[in-house]
């Protein structure tokens, strides 16, 4: 008669609130994210650092490294050059206010 069996049951895997790709290292991306992005001056500026903050934490574990690198460089982008151009608003309207 052979020996049954063992059936191990893998633990469950929940991809709503805790996907693998978010939860691999010691703390969850979303908290993490959450730390950084609370002193953004306005909800778009943070919003763009999230995203890129999100594929960066998640490209070795989600599957397509690069494609996620690339997708975090496309959003850091963007930031910059908010950040950039209200950067020179600020300098011109400094220029403006000197020369009134």
């Amino acid at each position: 008669m052979p020996a049954p069996k063992l059936v191990v049951a893998k633990p469950k895997v929940d991809l709503v609130n805790h996907p693998p790709h978010y939860t691999a290292g010691r703390f969850e991306a979303i908290d993490v994210i959450e730390d950084a992005v609370q002193h953004a001056p306005n909800s778009v500026l943070g919003a763009l650092q999230w995203q890129a903050l999100k594929y960066l934490l998640r490209m070795w574990t989600k599957g397509n490294t690069l494609e996620d690198a690339k997708k975090s460089m496309w959003y850091l982008s963007r930031l910059i050059a908010k950040l950039e151009n209200a950067q020179e608003t600020n300098a011109n309207s400094s220029r403006v206010e000197k020369a009134l």
